[in-house]
């Protein structure tokens, strides 16, 4: 055993335990023991009769050398990874193999494009030679020696990896997929997808040889993209990856090939000059380092159009496929990669008599197949011997032969790829959705990920309910039968009777007077009872199985989607002239864009019946005993345990309905139990500054996007506090508002929209710890923020505040504009000026002027660049822009940890701050 490790250190795990199997076997056969094969560690062959025990370890290696083998029985958690600990508040290096999991993770979270390098750092090596630089010590690499410690175990995977070869990132990823749960792998697909990285297809299962097809993975895709031409509302298209039909090219390796796929496709995505690395290849950082366990792994991405044809290299969506190893030990991926291709290119420098073979069988195919080969670096009589005999077997010509070899202009071979892609474009050919690909996978005995029964069980009851939608407007008012004019009404009346409480000398008639009419309308609520379709809905989401319960809304916000209205279905430009003109008064129920159908009116519509049930049992219409909804804030609580966002303030009446908030969180109290102190967290803007997508880069969250999607509601998400760290940072979780569609912008002060939003910003604002201002330009601060702002400066409640400066448009700009910070601490326009006469200041300007905002020794100020880097739809996420957020995120941490937020505060507080307010 010595003398192996002396000879030969380099050796990879799996050959090495092999190696020292074998050894010992020769050992005992020498020594005339029994011979039965025992490996080193205790393992013997009767564990498995067939030899692939050696893929076996190297997965199980992998897993404890990552940290990862204790999740695979209990899965790590969507929940988990988003937890809040100390590692939030520093930008951190892995340091060991252990850390590499929760840093891409991290990483990945902040979109940050950096999230696929495995480099391991340490601040001070115990044998290595220190380096000063500027009185610091810089961060070396970690070289690892097995020899250095003779009394360490030579054979142990976990001292093998090095950062000048550490753990590939393929590994890492399909390592960190096997031990996720079904909704983090969503969540990690989701965040590469916006990465524009390449995604997972199929995931490889070295130990049990059960190769997964990830079809539930990638169900949360949307792309839009707009077809040529021209670029308007005609071409406009928008729809799920997984849905989406568009012709597939797959890229393959047979044997040894001296070109990379990867880079070769990274070259053909790439528009002009600017290289794209979707497909991490082995020139990238520590690129080069051997795979151990995601050999086998079938790689998808898509080149979507833009509409402008300088920039386009398709004119429609094309699907690229990448095969990771060599397809004689991957037969039965590159079988399903034939089966649903409209062309397949092999790159291989040789054909031998068993590539042949392999291709020979592949003669029923109709795929298109086209070789890349490299023949100056291997045997080129063979090659064209075995390559005159595939032309009439797999029906191909000289023309799908391509030759690149070192001298080969790269640029001018790119274009002939294209060339060759778009010539099939051109004709008939096969196009296939994800669903296809799924479907051909089954028919080859693949495992699908949805296949699951409790994924069925769920979708099976989202088409029972999403079957009777033909138009969402008419089962608005059909099935969701309290909202609407009902709850309108009820608002209303609320509202006036609330602000009768504060009056100095209220008229009992007029009290009286509203008392009643709530109560009829209450009462007419209450003799409703729960459509076929709402009760269908509440016995999904009572479901005692939490991953069917999760399964069902996941399914229920797709089916939702797939049922809205066309006229939601439009560019982003075009929305903004749905919002209602500036100036006047406004009906309060006309919407700032078309609102779409969505989980949310399901959880409103409970809302509703729980409302006018208990405003039934207080005024003693209703015995307690006959309460019939009770149990339905508990439901709401434990979806917002599971990361659901739920509304806060309704989007329909733009009201808050309080019984069914306060209700909610005592049942949240109650099931957080002594881990129930909170941080209030609330980001305002008007729709289109980026708030939502500012929140989910920063936090993991679910928070909606785009104004085509987004309700107009404020909504609310738990995120939880590590208990390691929840003393020190003096909260157990924080809770996040985004207000929505609340703040509709610069509008005067003459109509009572105004009014209105000023008085949501104000109840958002005081129930906040810490606020978030998003701006899309740094002069234009809502009126109805500075009213809020007026209102809490009275009250003595003002939150912890960032003004945010969001980017939206020139990518190039890389920090704040002097012009733009004067403008921010300019004297107040006219819209400070109607801020202030509403909350009937005489000297405005005076008590604008005091608000800490306006003082340059308090700026609180951001800079964000923009969120993409390149044109949209192939745009990835600015590197710049996650780095922002982070320390954006760094900086909230910092100050709720440090007590510059408002007092914090438990769920009975907040619930009674709710109440006031």
């Amino acid at each position: 055993h010595s003398d192996l490790g002396e000879v030969a250190p380099e050796i990879k795990a799996s050959e090495r335990r092999t190696a020292v199997a074998i050894a010992d076997l020769e050992w005992r056969e020498m020594e005339g023991d029994d011979c039965e094969f025992r490996y080193g560690d205790g393992t013997n062959e009767a564990q498995d009769n067939d030899f692939p025990t050696v893929e076996r370890s190297r997965l199980q290696e992998m897993l404890s050398l990552l940290g990862l083998e204790m999740y695979q029985v209990q899965k790590l958690s969507l929940q988990d990874s988003l937890q809040i600990s100390f590692d939030s508040m520093k930008n951190w290096a892995p340091q060991v193999p252990k850390d590499l999991p929760w840093n891409f993770l991290r990483k990945l979270q902040a979109l940050n494009a950096d999230a696929r390098n495995t480099t391991m750092v340490l601040d001070v090596l115990p044998d290595a030679r220190p380096v000063e630089k500027e009185s610091q010590m810089e961060e070396e690499i970690i070289y690892w020696d097995p020899a250095d410690d003779l009394a360490a175990d030579i054979y142990s995977f976990s001292e093998l990896p090095t950062p000048d070869t550490p753990v590939n990132p393929l590994d890492l990823l399909c390592a960190l997929l096997i031990s996720s749960d079904s909704f983090l792998q969503q969540e990690i697909v989701l965040k590469m997808a916006l990465c524009q990285f390449a995604l997972p297809l199929v995931l490889p299962d070295s130990e049990n040889h059960y190769h997964t097809f990830l079809l539930w993975a990638m169900r949360g895709i949307v792309r839009t993209w707009w077809s040529q031409p021209p670029r308007g509302v005609g071409s406009f298209r928008e729809d799920s990856v997984v849905l989406s039909r568009a012709p597939a090219f797959a890229f393959v390796r047979m044997d040894v090939s001296s070109n990379s796929k990867s880079q070769l496709l990274n070259a053909v995505l790439s528009p002009g000059h600017r290289q794209w690395d979707c497909f991490w290849h082995r020139d990238l950082n520590l690129g080069t380092n051997a795979r151990e366990i995601s050999d086998g792994l079938v790689e998808i991405s898509w080149f979507f159009p833009s509409g402008r044809e300088d920039l386009d290299i398709f004119p429609e969506p094309v699907t690229f496929l990448n095969l990771r190893g060599d397809i004689g030990s991957h037969w039965l991926q590159f079988k399903l990669l034939t089966e649903i291709s409209s062309a397949v290119f092999i790159l291989t420098d040789n054909i031998s008599k068993k590539e042949y073979k392999l291709l020979y069988s592949m003669k029923e195919s109709t795929t298109k197949y086209y070789f890349i080969l490299s023949p100056y670096r291997g045997k080129r009589n063979t090659n064209l011997r075995f390559l005159n005999k595939l032309i009439p077997v797999l029906k191909i010509d000289h023309s799908h032969v391509l030759v690149k070899v070192s001298s080969t202009d790269s640029d001018s071979f790119v274009k002939r790829i294209r060339a060759i892609v778009g010539n099939v474009l051109r004709a008939p050919c096969r196009r296939v959705s994800v669903e296809d690909m799924a479907h051909a996978a089954r028919k080859l005995g693949l495992k699908v990920d949805e296949d699951c029964e409790e994924c069925q069980k769920a979708k099976d009851r989202m088409e029972r309910i999403t079957r009777k939608i033909k138009d969402s407007d008419a089962y608005r008012r059909d099935e969701l039968r309290l909202q609407g004019d009902p709850w309108r009404k009820a608002a209303q009346v609320e509202k006036e009777f609330c602000q009768l409480q504060w009056a100095v000398d209220p008229p009992e008639k007029h009290r009286a007077e509203l008392r009643r009419r709530l109560l009829e309308l209450r009462m007419q609520q209450n003799s409703h009872d729960p459509s076929s379709g709402v009760q269908e809905f509440i016995s999904g989401i009572s479901s005692p199985s939490l991953s069917e319960k999760q399964y069902f809304l996941r399914w229920m916000e797709w089916g939702l989607a797939r049922v809205a209205q066309p006229r939601l279905r439009q560019p982003p430009e075009t929305l903004l002239t749905l919002r209602p003109k500036h100036g006047g008064a406004t009906d309060l129920g006309e919407p700032l864009w078309p609102e779409p159908l969505g989980v949310e009116h399901f959880l409103r519509e409970m809302g509703q019946f729980y409302e006018a049930e208990s405003c039934l049992v207080e005024a003693g219409r209703l015995p307690a005993g006959q309460r019939r909804f009770a149990h339905f804030p508990g439901l709401a609580s434990e979806l917002l345990l599971t990361g659901l966002p739920l509304e806060l303030i309704d989007g329909s009446t733009l009201s808050m309905p309080v019984r069914w908030v306060t209700g909610l969180l005592k049942e949240l109290h109650v099931r957080l139990e002594r881990r129930s102190r909170l941080v209030v967290l609330s980001a305002l803007g008007v729709p289109g500054t980026g708030k939502s997508t500012l929140l989910n880069t920063m936090f993991g969250l679910r928070f909606a996007t785009g104004k085509s999607c987004s309700p107009r509601g404020a909504f609310m998400q738990l995120i939880t506090v590590a208990e390691g760290f929840s003393q020190d940072l003096g909260c157990d979780h924080i809770l996040v508002i985004d207000s929505g569609g609340l703040i509709g912008g610069a509008l005067t002060s003459a109509g009572d929209r105004f009014e209105l939003e000023a008085s949501l910003a104000t109840l958002l604002m005081g129930l906040s710890n810490v606020t978030v201002i998003s701006l899309a330009e740094t002069k234009d601060i809502p009126a109805a923020i500075l009213h809020a702002f007026l209102r809490l400066e009275k009250t003595g409640h003002m939150p912890n505040y960032q003004f945010v400066y969001q980017n939206l448009h020139d990518v190039s700009v890389a920090g704040p504009r002097p012009r733009d910070k004067r403008q921010l601490l300019d004297p107040p326009g006219d819209l400070s000026r109607a801020a202030a006469q509403m909350e009937k200041q005489s000297d405005g300007f005076r008590a604008l002027a005091g608000l800490a905002f306006c003082d340059p020794e308090k700026q609180h100020i951001w800079h964000i660049p923009g969120l993409w880097h390149g044109a949209p739809p192939m745009a990835a996420v600015s590197l710049a822009y996650s780095e922002a957020i982070f320390e954006l995120k760094r900086c909230l941490l910092e100050n709720i940890r440090n007590g510059l937020s408002n007092q914090n505060k438990n769920i009975q507080q907040l619930i009674e701050l709710v109440r006031r307010l």
